[in-house]
C-alpha cells in the first residue's frame, strides 16, 4: 500500500510505511535492519493517535483509551522534559466453547512520547481516563518576571 494514495505523505509515516515492509518479510537478514524493539515501539507509537491542545495556562494531551482502565496505563516524564504515555492492551480471555471468527481490535503495547517545552511545569501534572479518553493536563510555568533596570548610585570621587 502506497502511504502517499491515503495523503500522509510526511517523512514519519515513510518511515512507519518503510518499518512495516520490513517486518512483513521474514527473510529479511541485512545488517542495517532496524531491531524489533524499535520496530515493535515505532508500530506502537504510530497506533496511538494523539490530540494536543495549547491553552493559557497548560498544555493538554488526549488519547483515546477504550476498554482501558487507569492501571493499565502509565504517564511519566523522562529526560525532564519528555512525556511518555505508556500502557498494553490484553487479549481478553477466552470463554469456554467461544473462538474468535474475527480479530480486528488492537492489542499490545502502546506507547506516544511528546517533547514538553521549556514553560511546561513538570511538577504540575495530572492525567484523567473517562469513558475510555485519557486526558493529560501540563500546567504551564508563569512568565518570568521582566527584570527590571538596576540603578546604581554614582559617587563623588
Amino acid at each position: 500500500m502506497d502511504i502517499r494514495f491515503i495523503g500522509l505523505d510526511s517523512p514519519l509515516f515513510s518511515t512507519l510505511q518503510h518499518l512495516r515492509d520490513i517486518t512483513d518479510e521474514p527473510d529479511n537478514k541485512t545488517t542495517s535492519a532496524p531491531t524489533r524493539t524499535y520496530i515493535r515501539d515505532a508500530k506502537a507509537m504510530a497506533a496511538t493517535p494523539a490530540d494536543v491542545k495549547e491553552y493559557p495556562n497548560a498544555y493538554v494531551f488526549i488519547i483515546d483509551m477504550p476498554g482501558l482502565k487507569s492501571g493499565d496505563i502509565k504517564v511519566q516524564v523522562e529526560d525532564d522534559n519528555v512525556l511518555l504515555i505508556s500502557g498494553e492492551r490484553k487479549r481478553e480471555e477466552e470463554k469456554e466453547g467461544a473462538k474468535y471468527v474475527r480479530m480486528e481490535r488492537r492489542v499490545g503495547k502502546f506507547m506516544r512520547k511528546f517533547s514538553l517545552p521549556e514553560n511546561a511545569n513538570t511538577d504540575k501534572i495530572s492525567a484523567a481516563c473517562q469513558d475510555g479518553v485519557l486526558t493529560v493536563t501540563v500546567e504551564k510555568l508563569p512568565p518570568p518576571e521582566p527584570k527590571k533596570p538596576k540603578t546604581i548610585e554614582v559617587k563623588v570621587a
